[in-house]
């Protein structure tokens, strides 16, 4: 399918590897020119000079922290005029609801919620202006199943969930949408840290750790990041105009909602 977004240019976020960098090579293959961002400047120069020789598209790095307002403020001042927006930010740590305090939640909302926000504000005037844009923000399957021991991403994420839902209604007059991605588990670095904690904490090998959870998942199967870029760069597309304010799960079934 022709994705009609050739020539286009976006911002993603977090893009050196994992979820974001199946974004960025799913938009790039679409003839989607980019500025990708990761905190590591070697690793990122070099995922974008992989998507530069795939695809033939023009790639700008910016190795910063998008947590941070200098950060952002880098990301900002190089990505002026993108078309698209793909926000994402790696999630606060686990713990228990008696573990944090104030500035627990207040480095949770800055990640989490106020850096998309920052971003979004930052950069939809020019779609605006122009007529056209998307945003897509990646968030996390606890936003419709909220997970016990995540509940600072829990509460992060749900305050940019909603104002998403308000904020979405306000600029799909002007052909912009935001729309929200949710994973659940796929087989990135992240997914192989989870699994060694409970190879380590249940004394099992790191391949039964992996079997124990891929079964608890209809699908029976990690998703992957290329198929998680593939359905980011269809809500990023000229098909997806009619999508505002969406929250949309991409678990393999594990949330088990009729909404």
């Amino acid at each position: 399918m022709d994705l009609g977004i050739k020539g286009k240019r976006a911002l993603v976020c977090a893009s050196s590897k994992g979820l974001g960098r199946g974004c960025a090579e799913a938009l790039a293959e679409a003839g989607v020119d980019l500025v990708m961002n990761a905190r590591g400047a070697e690793a990122l120069e070099a995922a974008a000079q992989e998507i530069r020789d795939r695809h033939g598209v023009k790639v700008v790095t910016v190795a910063c922290d998008v947590t941070t307002e200098a950060g952002q403020q880098q990301l900002i001042d190089a990505a002026q005029g993108v078309d698209i927006l793909v926000t994402n930010a790696g999630g606060p740590p686990p713990g228990l609801w008696t573990d944090w305090n104030r500035d627990d939640f207040i480095k949770a909302l800055d990640a989490n919620m106020l850096a998309p926000i920052a971003l979004m504000k930052a950069l939809m005037p020019g779609m605006i202006e122009r007529g056209w844009g998307r945003v897509v923000n990646i968030t996390s399957q606890s936003v419709k199943s909220p997970i016990p021991q995540l509940g600072l991403s829990n509460s992060a994420r749900a305050g940019l969930t909603g104002y998403v839902a308000g904020t979405s209604r306000q600029v799909a007059p002007h052909g912009v949408t935001i729309n929200n991605l949710l994973p659940g588990i796929h087989d990135t670095d992240r997914a192989a840290s989870l699994d060694g904690g409970v190879s380590k904490k249940e004394g099992i090998s790191v391949e039964s750790a992996r079997a124990q959870r891929e079964a608890s998942i209809p699908a029976r199967r990690y998703g992957t990041a290329a198929e998680f870029g593939a359905t980011c760069a269809f809500m990023c597309s000229q098909h997806a105009g009619f999508m505002v304010g969406q929250n949309v799960l991409l678990d393999g079934g594990v949330g088990n909602q009729t909404l």
